[in-house]
């Protein structure tokens, strides 16, 4: 039977309901195309691209967008040279590329949360899982102990510290992507007594500055940011894995991006 393109997005968007106004669109290619091999990544850049093509794959599945943008604006990249490089590639190749985002964390769990989970090595230390967050009891630790686990955990050279670090953690809470804007983070450290909460990113004057003003008071409150890709990759590589067992007769390769910050 011929794997297609729309056979593997029906089968990665039929764990939960249709999701109305979604972002998971096939960006590039046709649905009928027959796959003769999957590239998983986190992000659709220039050289995922160009290693997904080189590699023989011909469907790519990643979380974000190839426009820049969360919506899909296509006025944003009107006519601009930059986009217009990457398009030529992928009308030159062929290349199916599809978004997996709302789908995949509606899923429950969220892929995204638990390949975060096990890449750090936590899974044993979750106490909650919630639809958006993850509660875990940790060893006690400081913030800095912590930070230094992560970092080898996940291979980063650096992540974003705010509080004091030498703040004794236990309770943490976990929230990837763009969940750390303070409407999700404040209520979640508040409402589960968080000694540490661990985020992808979120609006730079909101949780951070509650996390200034908490640790100013002498409370033991902290927060490390990971970065938008670093707290979501993990679970796209869990994804190809995932994929690998359920298609045993197609490749199925995860290719990483390298980071997009550099200290200078």
């Amino acid at each position: 039977m011929t794997l297609t393109v729309q056979a593997i997005i029906d089968k990665l968007c039929s764990s939960v309901p249709p999701i109305s106004n979604t972002v998971d669109i096939l960006m590039a290619g046709q649905p009928d195309t027959e796959v003769r091999g999957i590239a998983v990544s986190f992000m659709p850049t220039q050289q995922v691209i160009e290693t997904a093509i080189a590699s023989g794959a011909n469907l790519l599945i990643t979380h974000e967008p190839l426009s820049y943008s969360h919506r899909h604006d296509d006025k944003l990249i009107e006519n601009d040279p930059v986009y217009a490089q990457k398009q030529k590639l992928i009308d030159d190749s062929g290349i199916a590329i599809f978004r997996y985002h709302d789908y995949c964390h509606r899923k429950q769990p969220d892929i995204i949360m638990t390949g975060l989970l096990a890449a750090l090595e936590w899974e044993s230390n979750l106490t909650e899982m919630l639809p958006i967050a993850a509660i875990l009891e940790l060893p006690s630790m400081t913030v800095t102990e912590v930070a230094a686990d992560v970092k080898q955990k996940l291979g980063m050279p650096f992540l974003r510290m705010t509080g004091d670090p030498t703040t004794p953690c236990s309770r943490v809470g976990i929230l990837v992507g763009y969940r750390g804007g303070a409407s999700t983070a404040v209520p979640l450290m508040r409402e589960h007594n968080l000694d540490l909460l661990i985020v992808g990113e979120g609006p730079e004057w909101e949780t951070p500055e509650y996390i200034r003003d908490a640790a100013y008071q002498s409370r033991a409150k902290a927060l490390l940011t990971l970065g938008h890709a670093e707290s979501e990759e993990p679970g796209m590589r869990a994804l190809s894995e995932e994929l690998t067992q359920q298609y045993p007769d197609t490749a199925v390769q995860f290719i990483p991006i390298t980071p997009i910050f550099h200290i200078a």
